[in-house]
C-alpha cells in the first residue's frame, strides 16, 4: 500500500512543480491528527501573483487528476477516477476545480476524462515517468520530503 500511496502523492508532485505550483511537502506518513484518517498528504501553494483565477483552477485540476493517473499508469489498470471509491477526493477536488470552467455537469465530466487522457500521454513518456518513479524512490526512503527537494529531483531529470 505504501508503494501506491507513493505514486500517488508523486504524481500530484511532479504535476504540482510541472504547471508552476510549489510543493511545500509531500509524505507517505502523515500526521495522525484529529483530521480525517489519510494514507499520504502533500501540501501545494499556488503563485497567485502569476495566474489568473482561471488558468490556476485548470492547473488546480491537473494536479488533482495527477495522483490517480500516476497510480493506473503504474499498475496498469486504467480506471476511471470519478468510479473508483479511493480516489473520490481527488475526484471531487478536480470537480470543484472546474466548475467554474465548464459549469454544466454533464460537460465538466467530459472536460475531467479528457484532461485525465492528457495527463496519462504526459506522465506516461519516459521523461516525465523517470522523474516520478525518482520522487517515489525517495518517499519509500525516507516518507516525508520538502518541496525543495523535489524540485530538485524534478529538475535532475528534466
Amino acid at each position: 500500500m505504501e508503494e501506491i500511496n507513493a505514486y500517488h502523492e508523486a504524481g500530484h508532485a511532479l504535476l504540482a512543480i510541472l504547471v508552476g505550483a510549489r510543493v511545500r511537502h509531500v509524505t507517505i506518513e502523515p500526521d495522525k491528527d484529529d483530521g480525517p484518517d489519510r494514507f499520504a498528504e502533500i501540501q501545494v501553494e499556488w503563485p497567485l501573483d502569476l495566474f489568473t483565477g482561471k488558468e490556476i483552477r485548470k492547473k488546480m485540476v491537473l494536479v488533482a487528476l495527477a495522483g490517480p493517473v500516476a497510480e493506473m499508469i503504474h499498475t496498469g489498470e486504467p480506471y476511471h477516477p470519478g468510479f473508483q471509491e479511493e480516489w473520490a477526493g481527488d475526484w471531487q477536488a478536480a470537480w470543484e476545480a472546474a466548475e467554474t470552467i465548464v459549469p454544466a455537469p454533464q460537460k465538466r465530466v467530459t472536460y475531467l476524462e479528457r484532461t485525465t487522457r492528457s495527463i496519462y500521454e504526459l506522465l506516461d513518456d519516459d521523461r516525465h515517468w523517470a522523474a516520478l518513479a525518482a520522487i517515489v524512490d525517495d518517499l519509500l526512503a525516507h516518507e516525508t520530503l520538502e518541496g525543495d527537494h523535489v524540485e530538485e529531483i524534478v529538475r535532475t531529470w528534466l
